[in-house]
């Protein structure tokens, strides 16, 4: 094969990158004529709150393993090693602390948008605050995410650029606007199954190609491409095990903890130990992707070796190199190509379709219902209408991102990173501090939005005249990657701001979120802290009752300790909030008791 000729489709590929769209619209059509039809509010955005821990488990995956991240994992590992592997061990506080704080306290308050409970903790002024930096959050990502893949494949293909935009953001709408949540949900899981399966037969040919197993290992080993744990404190290097396993938590955090598109699926659940377990079991669920996306990229240093078709001038940017792989190393094995281009499809779909849903409900939710009546068919008819004109947006949205040049889409791909910090830090300040208000939430969004820009895009510009071309970051998924610099010796490590700048992408979550929470404090206090009596119950998680909790778990209580009594006696006043008679020894870890009547029931009904 010539290695600088063009490829092409077969027609083999062509159906079976057919056939993708054909069934998610199947399944989206069957949930609009089926059941319920799709007639109610409650069922087109909770799904009748009837799913089961595993749809729902691959659905929270499928949403942010972006088509981004199945092009930008493997070129990251073929280009560095796998050190970005240990990222992996971040998934455990990452899904944790959801899935004990975060899904319970929502769960337990009736939610339907994430941000009614920043009304519910400060005001109307916070709830409308977050819901619009989480709507320009995923419409700027919408066209980026379903434009990136098809440049990529029209620039090794020759496929049509704005026939793959046009019939996978059709689609996607079409079923996303008929069939509601379930359809977006069992989409998800037929588009994981696709995913999981192009990944590993690319890796299965990939292995034999390069000369089988014990080869392939060889190749990599001695090309210096297994990489063992980096415990460099410094956070200006890119990737370490700190930066991977620590920062990353609050990267995790801020995808699986207070992103409406996940905890809409959260509230779905049948019930809240369901939620929880959903959460669980995204975690083996991460770490299979994690390790496809990773093997692959060491699969395509057994081909290639140092050989980089990046070098050879074949493409031009990183990520097409997975696609050119794809295409140059399996072109003689009919179908597989267009199997792979159907598993990168299926991560846009399943990413866009999440956001199509989620930015209906919280438009109608947050910014319609509350002051518009309206029966419950009309509601539900605004809903559909809804999700079918954020699928209009994005199609515009990816035109828009055709007429930027490569590095306006790299800083446009770093904004959506940017505005996931802030948003974890708002909700962290009205979660495990009582004493915030509503002054403090609004200042400290803002000064948390302001660090998130003046370091990202000032890093980004300080980069440009020494970068390496790599795929730019952004925080739908925990795979993916920004700009980075050439090699920093220590004797030229930066400092002052350019050492700020060169902070590693994977602290902007904790930056931000950590300016929220500082700046939202210190306002707080300067203007009147909340008092404990006008924290609304629920709304707070008791965190010194949890921490005795563990305590007297952990350690014998003995005769000069707090007597058991008298610590049930402390959980009916938790931050002022919480009346007697809290409940059972089961609902020490519950912010709301199961049979209380949730405050936003009546605002939630239509």
């Amino acid at each position: 094969m010539d290695p600088t000729g063009q490829k092409y489709f077969t027609i083999i590929d062509y159906v079976i990158f057919a056939l993708l769209l054909v069934a998610s619209m199947a399944i989206g059509l069957y949930y609009a004529f089926t059941g319920g039809r799709q007639s109610t509010t409650q069922e087109f955005m909770y799904a009748d709150r009837s799913m089961k821990c595993l749809p729902l488990s691959l659905s929270l995956m499928a949403t942010f393993q972006s088509a981004v991240a199945i092009i930008g994992t493997p070129a990251e590992v073929y280009a560095n090693g796998t050190q970005y592997w240990f990222i992996g061990c971040c998934y455990i506080l990452g899904l944790l602390i959801p899935a004990h704080i975060f899904i319970p306290m929502f769960y337990r308050l009736h939610l339907t948008s994430v941000y009614q409970y920043l009304e519910l903790r400060f005001c109307k002024a916070v709830r409308i605050c977050g819901t619009v930096t989480f709507i320009f959050q995923m419409v700027v990502y919408m066209g980026v995410g379903i434009y990136t893949p098809a440049l990529a494949l029209n620039a090794v293909t020759g496929f049509h650029l704005w026939g793959a935009v046009l019939a996978t953001g059709l689609v996607c709408t079409l079923y996303t606007a008929l069939g509601g949540l379930k359809a977006v949900v069992w989409t998800d899981v037929f588009q994981t199954v696709v995913m999981f399966t192009g990944q590993l037969a690319v890796i299965i040919v990939g292995v034999h190609q390069a000369g089988g197993l014990s080869d392939a290992w060889v190749k990599v080993r001695d090309g210096g491409r297994i990489s063992g744990i980096d415990l460099n404190p410094d956070p200006t290097v890119r990737h370490t095990f700190w930066t991977l396993g620590v920062g990353g938590v609050f990267l995790m955090l801020s995808l699986y903890g207070v992103n409406q598109a996940q905890v809409q699926r959260y509230l779905s659940s049948r019930t809240e130990k369901e939620a929880v377990m959903s959460c669980y079991m995204v975690f083996p669920c991460l770490q299979v992707a994690l390790m496809l996306s990773c093997l692959m990229g060491l699969v395509m240093f057994a081909c290639y070796g140092n050989n980089s078709p990046l070098e050879q001038q074949y493409i031009t940017s990183k990520d097409q190199m997975v696609l050119y792989f794809v295409m140059d190393m399996l072109q003689n094995f009919p179908g597989l190509p267009g199997l792979f281009v159907a598993c990168l499809f299926s991560a846009s779909l399943s990413t866009i379709s999440s956001a199509f849903n989620s930015l209906a409900t919280v438009t109608m939710v947050d910014l319609i219902k509350p002051h518009y009546s309206m029966t419950e068919a009309r509601a539900t008819l605004l809903s559909k209408m809804l999700a079918l004109s954020y699928g209009i947006i994005c199609v515009a949205m990816a035109y828009v991102v055709h007429l930027m040049n490569s590095s306006v889409l790299q800083a446009a791909l770093s904004i959506f990173g940017m505005v996931g910090g802030p948003l974890l830090g708002l909700f962290c300040l009205g979660i495990f501090f009582p004493c915030a208000n509503s002054i403090g939430a609004v200042a400290g969004l803002a000064a948390g939005l302001v660090m998130a820009f003046w370091v990202g895009i000032g890093g980004f510009l300080s980069r440009m005249p020494s970068s390496v071309q790599v795929l730019p970051f952004n925080s739908t998924n925990t795979s993916e990657n920004i700009t980075v610099p050439a090699v920093i010796d220590a004797a030229s490590r930066p400092a002052g701001l350019n050492g700020l700048y060169s902070l590693s992408y994977m602290w902007y979550s904790a930056l931000n979120s950590s300016t929220v929470v500082l700046i939202g404090l210190i306002i707080s206090f300067m203007t009147g802290p909340t008092k404990g009596d006008d924290v609304a119950s629920g709304t707070v998680y008791p965190v010194m009752r949890t921490a005795q909790s563990l305590l007297h778990k952990l350690v014998k209580p003995s005769a000069c300790c707090t007597s058991p009594e008298h610590t049930i006696d402390g959980h009916k006043k938790i931050n002022g909030n919480v009346k007697e008679d809290a409940g059972t020894e089961g609902e020490t870890e519950t912010f709301l008791p199961s049979n209380a009547v949730s405050p936003v029931e009546h605002e939630t009904s239509v």
